[in-house]
């Protein structure tokens, strides 16, 4: 088998140690693996398999001889090093905002839209990691009934914003435990034992970038730039996993009964769906994971043509990291 080499661009943050260790899991043909990241973290050393490999600081000529750069390190970072990869020759998989609406640029989740990536592109676009999980749970039915309008309520970890985040939320926990003074950092207001309606910033429509960039992110995705979408995004005090309540109209009629055995037979997903039992998905049983879980699939009784659904799964796995990983391995 033909291998390839990988370098990876913010090695040392949350989502750039998860692409080290899918690549890892899933036995991607690694010739040379470099790792990249700022001249801070330079010079630490991760480990890949048997390996120690050292963090180098990214540059200019850090992508000579390097077939795949998969980016990790910010929108800032993905617009000046990017191209600058892709001139050298390099095929470069960015996880960032920055080329995600650019109309020469595909933006790929590969169980939705595999034909959307074409030998031809330099530049690869990941999307949003609710957005993720949230096509691939609507592709199935789309298919089967059409949709015409989401609503669209999410529920997203801390580790959505780093590990910086991740730590502010078990300081402020103990904190509030030893009724100690709590002073938010990485967030407006306290995180721990709360939730923020606030992800991103507002625009003057008072939508925030995250609930504008599942919208249309959406709509490129599915291939469909008229679909009504409305969203609302919380961050919620949970380490990790994402959760999206999803409630779709569809032009065409559909049971419960066939969208549970549409999102069973579609790949990436596992249905969870038997709530008499409690059973349904949730960040705990979901963390760690790579399939987007699906549950509370029932009839929305406002509408004609109506279901909700309940839909969780890892945002830095399926919602980041393995999610570029499957676009490399398409490439292959």
């Amino acid at each position: 088998m033909k291998q390839f080499n990988v370098a990876v661009v913010g090695a040392t943050g949350m989502v750039g140690r998860t692409f080290i260790s899918i690549l890892q899991e899933r036995n991607f043909p690694i010739g040379e693996l470099k790792l990249l990241a700022s001249q801070r973290s330079a010079g630490q050393k991760l480990e890949f398999g048997t390996k120690e490999i050292t963090v180098e600081e990214l540059t200019r000529n850090s992508f000579k001889d390097i077939d795949i750069a998969l980016f990790s390190a910010g929108a800032d970072i993905s617009l000046e090093f990017a191209p600058i990869a892709a001139e050298s020759g390099t095929i470069v998989i960015d996880n960032s905002s920055a080329f995600r609406m650019d109309s020469n640029i595909p933006l790929i989740v590969p169980e939705v839209n595999p034909h959307a990536l074409k030998p031809e592109y330099k530049i690869i676009a990941n999307p949003n990691c609710s957005t993720i999980q949230m096509v691939v749970a609507a592709k199935p039915l789309h298919d089967k009934a059409k949709i015409k309008r989401m609503v669209v309520s999410t529920y997203q970890s801390v580790s959505g914003k780093g590990k910086d985040a991740v730590d502010e939320m078990t300081q402020q926990t103990r904190a509030f435990l030893n009724n100690e003074i709590i002073t938010p950092k990485e967030f407006p207001h306290q995180i721990a034992f709360n939730m923020l309606p606030h992800i991103d910033v507002f625009d003057e429509n008072g939508d925030t970038k995250e609930e504008i960039k599942m919208i249309k992110e959406t709509r490129k995705i599915m291939g469909e730039p008229d679909l009504a979408i409305t969203a609302t995004c919380v961050r919620v005090p949970v380490s990790s996993s994402h959760c999206v309540s999803l409630n779709a109209e569809f032009e065409n009629p559909i049971t419960p009964e066939e969208a549970r055995a549409a999102l069973t037979d579609f790949p990436g997903i596992i249905v969870m769906d038997n709530p008499s039992e409690n059973i349904y998905p949730t960040p705990v049983l979901c963390g760690g994971k790579d399939e987007v879980f699906v549950g509370r699939i029932r009839k929305d009784q406002s509408v004609k043509y109506g279901l909700n659904l309940w839909v969780v799964s890892d945002n830095l796995r399926k919602g980041a990291a393995l999610n570029t990983i499957q676009i490399a391995e398409l490439l292959k």
